[in-house]
């Protein structure tokens, strides 16, 4: 560098002239003279103009031509702030020239400052906007900031720049740079530096030698595009001009140098860095590896001796095997990745300690405990304890198994033997018996004597428990406290089952003595019950028998029967007592030996009680029949007074009633004298008749006491009072009706003229044909009495009459009417119509006749023809029996015709 400063010092002292003979002695004589080439100074401006605006980018501004824009000093300041990183004095901010003079040397000093020689450029010339000493300027700059730094393999500047592209394009044959000119011309230099660096960015295989156009711009765009490099050149300036300008094509290479060195210079600082972390990494990880490998074997270790050196050994055979199968598991398993373990932290170690002495670094020390040769020891005690588990397990194992045998014999024995006594204890102590019969009780003694020679049986595995109890405890078996206890229980359990046995032996054969016994007192209880309820009932019903007498003779019978029966009482009595003394011998054995009667006597339903309550009922109906019998004696005596009081009025009555009667019918039949003397006879008769009416109604009086004292029967006359009552209501209105046709005859002779004589006449006739002697005539007696006086007549007709002369339908004729149809001066015609009505008028407007209705109304014989000739009635409102008389009349009427 000073080498540089002092040639430049050397060789301008006044001048700056823009020529490289500083630099390339070979060319000294090139353009000697003051002057720049105007093809060199239009390059040199654009490209310085590139470079410096690549840089004020940084700080956000640029400039647009070289001479103008840095008059002021102001972008000078900055750029030289960017291209160094550091703080230049504060700027002037005047307009003057005063100002931008002061502005300008600020620049200059700086660039004076940092062993830069300025020869003949001064910051009038600047400010002035001289182009030559601007561009001289610049190019200074670019020297000091961009190109006198770079070195390569111990040259600098210029030549390190120019070895720098030669060592880069050395494997592009086509390529060959020599200098910073017309070497760079084809523009193969630039497109193989990128493509040296990134190869990716262009395809140097499709490029030609003889198209330098292409190439040029093909470098210039990529490197602006993608490596961020302004196009500080014209591609047509340099293809154009025989020897393109040097600076400008140094200042342009040095932006390449820049963007991949400087990647480059990071990359190998960044490399060397590493190597040396990546070496202390390496041993640190390894230090770190082996301090946990130690710990980690050395824990496994510590936790694995002590489950080797146990030995307390388990209960139970399963525990014992799971035990040699974890051993197993741990030599086969869990041991070789340890031993493994082991060796690789050996080697690891002695490959650390090497790794360490080769790189200079200090030997490896392992913290306290964990040093090899620690755990070797560590390894040994492991070895140890191993030896000897295996075999104490073995012997274990046979000890247990043997115990094992023993202990499940046992269960099994055990647990049949407590299934067998399950329940046992419970029917032992059963009471079953305080309450059954005594063919029950039979039954539960051969059921026990059974259990009893079971029990004998299973006496021989008792004895077997015991001794494979004592077996296991001589063993040392760890469950025989439990084995003890069960072994106890069923011992135990044993002699009270025999206890039990006896005692339910001893209880049962004492109850079937006790119900051997209540059963024969019971047998004889039923035996003699049985007669003697029997007795009472009877006696009961004969007590309390309804009797009905009518005669003093038949209640005094009764009386008789009565007393015979009260002299057996005492006799009964004694009976009872003793059928009683029966039971409460059955009561007492049942206090005495507490047998829990629960069934009745199987030989009779009769209990105690009931014959008691007999008993005391046939005792209280002793009296009751006394009483009664008294009592139907009293009534019996006064019924037979009540009996004589009537038979004696009524003897009298009856026959004074017949004979007034008699009297009666002789004066209507006689015809003494005439009609007004017959009826003045008949009024006293009247009279004498309604005086006896009081004889009469003292006779009610009787006939009323003997009615409520219920007598139905009177020895002493054959007059009811109903007979009576019917003779005088018959007396009464055979006087009142006699009397009444004796005044009709009277008006019947004074309407129609008849004379006394034929009166007397009809009287005869009538009397002739009253055969039955009524004071009327019958339906036959009047037929006959017609056919007599020369009627000829059917039945049609005959009823035609009937239903004049007895309007009523009585089937009797009174001599009224008789008088009234012997008189008529014509006779009317009957029709079937009329008959029709007749019989409606008997069944009371039905449309139908019951036989018992034609019974009722007619004679006999009339009655049962029709009944015989009538067909059964079909209308809507018919009922059983009813008989048709419309059309039976309707026949009658069609058999006249014939």
């Amino acid at each position: 560098m000073d080498h540089h400063h002092h040639q430049q010092q050397h060789h301008h002292h006044h001048q700056y002239d823009g020529g490289e003979n500083d630099y390339m002695p070979q060319e000294d004589d090139w353009d000697r003279d003051m002057l720049l080439d105007p093809a060199w100074e239009k390059q040199q401006r654009k490209t310085f103009t590139a470079w410096c605006n690549s840089h004020l980018r940084k700080a956000g501004t640029q400039i647009d031509n070289i001479e103008e824009d840095f008059r002021d000093g102001l972008k000078l300041m900055l750029l030289l702030e960017v291209i160094s990183g550091e703080r230049l004095a504060k700027p002037e901010r005047g307009k003057m020239r005063v100002h931008k003079i002061s502005n300008v040397n600020k620049a200059l000093d700086f660039i004076a400052s940092k062993g830069v020689k300025l020869v003949s450029i001064g910051a009038e010339e600047i400010v002035d906007g001289n182009a030559k000493m601007t561009l001289g300027m610049i190019w200074t700059i670019i020297l000091r900031f961009a190109i006198q730094d770079i070195s390569v393999e111990e040259t600098s500047a210029k030549e390190g720049l120019l070895l720098w592209c030669q060592r880069k394009t050395a494997p592009y044959k086509n390529v060959n740079i020599q200098n910073f000119h017309i070497s760079w011309k084809d523009g193969l230099g630039f497109c193989a530096l990128i493509h040296r660096h990134r190869p990716e960015l262009i395809d140097y295989g499709k490029l030609r030698k003889d198209d330098p156009m292409t190439n040029l711009n093909t470098a210039f765009d990529v490197a602006e595009k993608y490596l961020d490099i302004p196009k500080m050149l014209d591609a047509e300036d340099i293809v154009s001009t025989l020897r393109p300008d040097e600076k400008a094509i140094m200042t342009y290479v040095s932006c390449y140098y820049h963007a991949f060195s400087g990647k480059q210079k990071a990359e190998t600082a960044a490399n060397r860095i590493c190597k040396v972390l990546a070496v202390n990494q390496e041993n640190e990880q390894l230090m770190e590896d082996y301090e946990k490998l130690a710990s980690d074997l050395l824990e496994w270790i510590r936790r694995t001796i002590p489950w080797l050196e146990n030995r307390v050994p388990e209960n139970t055979m399963q525990a014992m095997q799971q035990k040699l199968e974890d051993f197993r598991d741990y030599r086969r398993l869990h041991k070789p990745p340890k031993v493994q373990e082991k060796c690789q932290l050996e080697i690891n170690f002695n490959t650390l300690q090497t790794k360490l002495r080769l790189s200079n670094r200090p030997a490896f020390m392992p913290s306290e405990g964990k040093m090899v040769s620690d755990i070797s020891n560590a390894w040994g005690g492991l070895e140890g304890a191993e030896k000897g588990y295996e075999e104490w397990l073995l012997n274990e194992i046979r000890r247990l198994e043997r115990l094992d045998h023993l202990a499940e014999k046992f269960r099994q024995k055990a647990a049949i033997h407590e299934a067998w006594t399950d329940g046992k204890e419970e029917m032992l102590q059963d009471k079953d018996f305080e309450t059954a019969t005594l063919s029950e009780i039979k039954a539960l003694l051969k059921k026990h004597e059974a259990f009893e020679s079971d029990l004998a049986a299973h006496q021989d595995r008792v004895e077997q428990i015991a001794a494979i109890a004592q077996e296991l405890n001589e063993l040392e078996y760890y469950d025989s406290p439990s084995v003890n206890a069960r072994c106890q229980r069923i011992c135990d359990q044993w002699d009270s089952l025999g206890v039990l046995t006896q005692k339910r032996s001893e209880a049962l054969q004492r109850t079937e003595k006790l119900l051997e016994t209540i059963d024969q007192l019971y047998l004889e209880f039923a035996k003699r019950a049985a007669p003697f309820n029997n007795w009472m009932e009877g006696a009961m019903e004969d007590l309390q028998d309804t009797f009905i007498v009518h005669t003093i003779e038949e209640i005094q019978g009764l009386s008789t029967a009565h007393e015979q029966f009260k002299a057996t009482l005492p006799e009964a009595d004694k009976e009872r007592q003793a059928i009683l003394g029966i039971h409460n011998e059955i009561a007492k054995i049942v206090q005495t030996y507490h047998v829990n009667m629960a069934g009745t006597n199987p030989y009779t339903t009769i209990n105690p009680q009931e014959i008691n309550a007999k008993w005391d009922k046939v005792r209280q109906l002793v009296p009751q029949r006394d009483q009664a019998l008294v009592e139907e004696h009293a009534r019996q005596q006064n019924n037979e007074r009540l009996r004589r009081q009537f038979a004696n009025q009524a003897n009298v009555i009856g026959p004074w009633i017949q004979t007034k009667m008699e009297e009666i019918g002789r004066i209507s039949i006689e015809m003494h004298g005439t009609l007004e003397d017959q009826l003045t006879h008949l009024r006293q008769y009247e009279k004498s008749i309604v005086n006896y009416k009081p004889k009469i109604d003292q006779l009610e009086g009787d006939h009323q006491l003997i009615q409520e004292a219920l007598i139905f029967d009177n020895k002493h006359t054959n007059y009811t009072m109903e007979h009576i009552r019917v003779g005088w209501e018959q007396l009464l209105t055979t006087i009142a009706r006699t009397i009444n046709e004796i005044e009709n005859q009277i008006l019947t002779r004074d309407a129609k003229g008849i004379s006394q004589d034929q009166m007397n006449e009809f009287r005869a006739s009538f009397n002739h044909f009253d055969r039955k002697r009524t004071g009327m005539m019958d339906a036959e007696d009047f037929r006959a009495c017609l056919i007599s006086m020369g009627y000829n007549m059917g039945e049609a007709e005959f009823s035609r009459i009937m239903s004049i002369v007895d309007p009523n339908r009585l089937g009797l004729i009174t001599f009224q009417a008789f008088i009234d149809f012997m008189s008529r001066e014509t006779a009317d015609t009957d029709t079937a119509d009329q008959v029709v009505a007749s019989f409606k008028v008997l069944a009371g407007d039905k449309n139908y006749i019951l036989a018992d209705e034609l019974r009722r109304e007619l004679p006999p014989d009339q009655a049962e023809y029709c009944i015989a000739r009538m067909t059964p009635y079909s209308g809507p409102d018919t009922v059983p029996g009813a008989l048709d008389y419309m059309s039976f009349s309707t026949a009658l009427y069609g058999e006249s015709d014939l």
